[in-house]
């Protein structure tokens, strides 16, 4: 019986990193950079991003995807405001102004900031592709005791 303790705790430890390789590839953090989303998020906030492919976002949603080149940060957060197939949003997205597409087409996103003076996004580049897509917000994680703002 004692024989079989080691190989239980092994397999147990086993599961539990198989679980935690599967919740890393589905799951990942990613911390708030700039402004342009308060006041529902703000600068050193943290965020649990569920990966996700462009079909399984929502018109509403806070989307995490790949920044622009040029911005200087890999990832942008932003609210989804058009999904493919929904009407394009002509007169809120000067970028879109002058595209002939009556809905969104296959493989795009419309996303804007929540606070529009301090937001890049697509009143300025237009469509975000599924392929800059990392995935949706599930959650708003707590801060760390060090980035919490003085008087606090």
């Amino acid at each position: 019986m004692s024989a079989l303790v080691p190989v239980a705790c092994g397999a147990v430890a086993l599961a539990l990193l198989s679980a935690l390789a599967v919740l890393r590839r589905r799951f990942v953090a990613v911390t708030v950079s700039g402004r342009s989303m308060e006041p529902t998020l703000r600068h050193g906030d943290r965020v649990l991003v569920r990966r996700a492919g462009i079909a399984a976002v929502r018109a509403g949603e806070l989307a995490v995807m790949a920044a622009p080149a040029g911005m200087g940060r890999d990832w942008m957060v932003k609210r989804v405001v058009a999904v493919p197939g929904d009407p394009v949003p002509h007169d809120e997205i000067p970028a879109l102004a002058r595209t002939r597409d009556r809905l969104v087409p296959d493989g795009r996103l419309v996303v804007v900031g929540d606070n529009l003076p301090l937001s890049l996004d697509s009143r300025g580049f237009g469509y975000v592709h599924a392929r800059q897509l990392l995935g949706v917000v599930v959650r708003h994680l707590p801060r760390s005791p060090s980035r919490q703002p003085a008087g606090r």
